[in-house]
């Protein structure tokens, strides 16, 4: 059986192939299964659907927005639930088993435990190669067979040509992808010719979704019902309570009503454009940025050669987007995905019907690169090794490889890598990600150190020649293979993040 799912901040939702159909499972009668972690002081654990049933039990801790973590995180860093600690690897892998279990046993996909299950996953365009492996590992970890890793804007825009193919031109044959999940906001520029869909530029926002409009709406609430010092079960009462009424909201919707009850209170009211204009600040930055692709030139496409601007993501139905994203790029120019919160997941359906035909391009989505010294040591230097947008290559074909070579300097070489979203005079600014530090021993003395952390660091006028081998994979995620030249003497390292930063 294959599926597409889209591991979501707040839900994960999950679509079929199914004869050129592509239905989103429910679980239970629910169309998203709940991205909820929850553990008691005995050590029990409980995903998803069994999570949400004891997220109010005073018994449990709950772990919410497990993915907004990832980004930050490395195979070894923990968490503190229910006052005892876990490796957050660990419970992404618990969860994920957990789905496939609900998959197999509680939802209407008719699948069977001999069913091996394809799936094509999907991670922010803006994610680091660190949640990328992290996200890629847990799935295979969890008994996934996963055949694709997509970003998740590239993915809706299939969604997009599966349903709206006839809105492309010759005229306008670009798509503008809007998608504002429950943690992240990204945005991605695609060209549409025929059943080929090429990302020509990607930009994101990480920490910035329904989760920041909810505290929006509940810092509004408490003020409105001068409501203070409230003790955290209760905020969390009223944090549920807002995102279900915000969730509800409309385009004819006039007023706000929140039930207090767990709050002591009577219910309280507000004018929906209170609301509007606490969550107007969080809308302001996507906009911003669409007009950094679309008017600023960095994508030397013309807004005249966009046929749309499509919303998708959890948080995309917030009447308040749409009405935003009009008022800046016109009435007729901005769609909204009938299913937001599943357009994702359509896509990465769609992405494996090899009947549909759809083909999809991706590009490197963060530049890539390593701090060296320079000056004989007595400066610093950012050396981009991979940019962004590079295109990456499909699954199945070469990947993509950047060697360079050199004379060491020193007895150990050490490897600065980080990845950032743009670079600004040479240097990685905006969201910056550095990976855990690379030591590698050009000194032959020094080859069968494990600890080379504590060895002196010193120039060195006899090292060897040095190759450095970078592949770059279909999903993003990238190798770095060291080898000294004559001996051939070789270390192979994948970038990673051993704890928070």
């Amino acid at each position: 059986m294959r599926v597409g799912i889209d591991f979501g901040t707040t839900h994960t939702v999950v679509a079929l192939v199914d004869r050129g159909n592509y239905p989103v499972v429910s679980f239970d009668g629910v169309d998203a299964w709940p991205s909820l972690i929850a553990a008691n002081a005995t050590g029990e654990l409980r995903f998803g659907v069994d999570a949400a049933a004891v997220r109010h039990d005073p018994g449990w801790s709950v772990l919410r927005s497990i993915k907004r973590l990832l980004n930050d995180a490395g195979p070894q860093t923990e968490v503190t639930l229910a006052g005892r600690s876990y490796r957050l690897t660990e419970l992404l892998t618990g969860f994920l088993a957990q789905l496939k279990s609900d998959l197999l046993q509680r939802s209407n996909g008719s699948l069977t435990p001999r069913d091996t299950i394809e799936a094509a996953i999907s991670v922010p365009a803006n994610a680091s190669s660190a949640q990328r492996l992290l996200t890629l590992d847990a799935f295979v970890a969890a008994g996934f067979h996963v055949v694709a890793l997509l970003n998740e804007p590239s993915a809706a825009s299939l969604e997009y040509a599966h349903r709206y193919r006839s809105t492309i031109t010759a005229k306008r044959e670009y798509v503008l992808i809007y998608d504002l999940g429950g943690g992240t906001f990204d945005a991605s520029l695609l060209k549409m010719t025929g059943h080929s869909n090429e990302v020509v530029i990607s930009e994101g926002i990480q920490r910035l979704g329904g989760d920041d409009f909810d505290e929006a709406i509940v810092r509004l609430v408490c003020a409105g019902a001068n409501l203070r010092d409230v003790d955290a079960g209760t905020l969390d009462l009223l944090r549920e309570e807002c995102a279900a009424r915000k969730e509800a909201v409309g385009p004819q919707t006039r007023r706000f009503l929140v039930d207090m009850t767990a709050a002591g209170r009577p219910p309280f009211s507000c004018g929906i454009d209170d609301v509007y204009s606490a969550c107007t600040p969080l809308v302001t930055p996507t906009i911003d940025l669409l007009n950094r692709i679309l008017r600023d030139g960095s994508s030397d496409v013309a807004w005249s050669e966009v046929a749309g601007i499509y919303v998708v993501g959890g948080a995309g139905g917030f009447p308040l987007i749409s009405r935003m994203l009009r008022s800046t790029f016109g009435e007729k120019r901005v769609k909204r995905s009938p299913h937001p919160f599943a357009a994702t997941a359509i896509g990465l359906a769609v992405f494996l019907d090899k009947e549909a035909g759809f083909a999809l391009s991706e590009r490197f989505s963060r530049h890539f690169g390593v701090f060296r010294e320079a000056e004989a040591g007595a400066g610093v230097v950012f050396d981009p090794i991979v940019g962004k947008d590079v295109s990456l290559p499909a699954d199945g074909d070469t990947p993509l490889v950047v060697r360079r070579t050199y004379r060491a300097a020193h007895n150990i070489g050490h490897f600065r890598f980080v990845e950032c979203s743009r670079l600004v005079n040479g240097r990685p600014d905006g969201d910056v990600t550095p990976y855990d530090p690379v030591l590698f021993p050009f000194d032959p003395a020094l080859y069968d150190r494990d600890d080379l952390g504590r060895q002196p660091v010193g120039r060195w006028t006899e090292g060897p020649d040095v190759e450095e081998r970078y592949v770059v994979a279909p999903s993003g995620a990238v190798e770095v293979t060291l080898t000294t030249q004559p001996g051939g003497f070789m270390r192979t390292f994948r970038l990673e993040r051993r704890v928070s930063a």
